[in-house]
């Protein structure tokens, strides 16, 4: 007897659709605040996660993710950190939302996600952006945060830094990803599930 597949063909094309607008996505970024900005490569990876599930967003996240590292400016220690950060997203705002399919549990879910993709981002950029960037660029860590201070003069350790800056950019982002998301789920879904 065969098992079921874990991806019908269909899904397999939408994954891949998916996760070249994510890729092509990737690549427009508006500058924010210091060196941090935003992009929404990551509306297509929920606009995954709501209609197929957690597992097929993080396969859109992956595959986004490997496409990045052909122009990566950071070795791939960024691509790295947006895949984890996106995988503390897709999981919570997937699984709340397949639980009960309605708005109301898709906003809860992204509000969770939102939460804890912003943990994740304070945590990557502690542990490996901020010493990646300190390295490579020879930026010493109190001169990042000298960068931060001269937005916010009370900001005199890199952990004020990343929470008055690195933190709130990331929520940020993420609840406006989560709004957009919002917005166009519901007249896309059935072009990504192949329905008319």
């Amino acid at each position: 007897m065969k098992g079921k597949k874990l991806f019908s063909t269909r899904d397999i094309a939408t994954i891949s659709v998916l996760s070249g607008v994510a890729a092509l996505l990737f690549l427009w970024e508006i500058p924010i605040v210091l060196f941090y900005k935003l992009d929404f490569s990551n509306l297509p990876v929920l606009l995954g996660t709501f209609s197929m599930g957690p597992l097929a967003g993080s396969a859109i996240l992956l595959v986004k993710s490997l496409i990045g590292l052909l122009h990566s400016t950071s070795q791939g220690v960024g691509e790295l950190a947006d895949f984890i950060i996106g995988l503390a997203m897709v999981w919570p705002a997937g699984l709340i939302y397949n639980a009960n399919k309605s708005r109301k549990s898709a906003l809860t879910g992204m509000l969770a996600g939102s939460f804890a993709a912003t943990l994740a981002g304070a945590v990557c950029n502690l542990v490996l952006l901020i010493p990646f960037y300190s390295v490579v660029f020879n930026l010493p860590v109190d001169r990042i945060v000298a960068m931060g201070q001269s937005l916010i003069p009370a900001l005199d350790t890199e952990f004020k830094f990343i929470l008055f800056i690195t933190a709130p950019f990331n929520l940020l982002k993420w609840l406006l990803i989560s709004a957009v998301t919002f917005l166009v789920y519901k007249p896309l879904s059935p072009v990504i599930k192949g329905r008319k």
